[in-house]
């Protein structure tokens, strides 16, 4: 099946103003700014026929170009990541079976969270769209849980059925415990990893869908696919050992650093 990956990239988010060009230390001292990282890390993944980084900025084209990535210059009325993706694939030749969206504040996705997700959706026929969970140890646990007592958006997390089908996804973390996990525990929660494979035609008739509630008041664009009823698979996947974490907020630039560190990352 062929498979494209687009990383949208805004620079006005309404959190971290400017956050795609916003510069990481990677393991060996190189600083190298966050979406060249989310191109990398898509750049790494097998079995994908095409990457481009969609944008409405021109500040994000010149600094994709000049690190060698295709760019797709998308509008500026786009909502969300999944919008973005839509109109991009509009813009763009050729016929993909899979489009992946790697969002671009991702920059520790590893290469098997996606190899995985797009198995999934292929195995899986009656899914619309499949994307990423990571059970949540201990550790995990705690970075999560002392994000919100902050007052902090921090990672989403997920709950769904025997059938892997997403029963919810929320900014808030659920399911609820009152249990203290050990750092390497498992816990009962899954990190939702923000990465989504999409079949193109739900693809197309999400941006004809208005925005739900749900949707709204979370602000999670994967919502208006379990608002409309649309099956979305929750596809487990294994960090093997390397940590995960999205950039949400200018605190999670140093966190996010020392992962690069632990992991070896460049």
């Amino acid at each position: 099946m062929s498979v494209l990956i687009v990383i949208p990239a805004r620079y006005a988010s309404s959190r971290y103003p400017g956050k795609p060009l916003v510069e990481l230390t990677g393991a060996t001292g190189e600083r190298k700014s966050l979406i060249r990282r989310s191109w990398e890390a898509a750049m790494a993944v097998g079995g994908v026929d095409r990457v481009v980084v969609a944008t409405d900025d021109a500040r994000i084209q010149s600094a994709a170009e000049a690190f060698g990535a295709e760019v797709v210059m998308t509008s500026s009325t786009c909502r969300n990541g999944t919008e973005r993706c839509a109109e991009a694939i509009q813009v763009l030749d050729g016929d993909y079976e899979i489009v992946v969206n790697l969002q671009g504040d991702a920059p520790l996705t590893p290469a098997w969270f996606i190899e995985d997700l797009v198995v999934g959706l292929r195995d899986a026929p009656k899914a619309d769209i499949a994307t990423p969970v990571l059970r949540a140890d201990g550790r995990t646990l705690r970075g999560l849980l002392q994000d919100r007592k902050a007052g902090r958006v921090g990672g989403t997390t997920a709950v769904f059925g025997t059938d892997r089908t997403a029963l919810y996804f929320s900014k808030e973390v659920i399911p609820f415990t009152a249990q203290d996990y050990a750092d390497d525990a498992e816990t009962p929660v899954f990190h939702h990893v923000g990465v989504y494979a999409y079949r193109p035609d739900v693809l197309r008739a999400y941006c004809e869908w208005p925005p739900g509630p749900l949707e709204q008041l979370e602000g999670l664009e994967q919502l208006r696919f379990v608002e409309r009823g649309r099956q979305v698979l929750c596809v487990k996947v294994s960090a093997k050992g390397r940590q995960f974490w999205e950039l949400n907020n200018p605190e999670d630039v140093e966190k996010i650093e020392a992962m690069l560190l632990s992991a070896g990352i460049a």
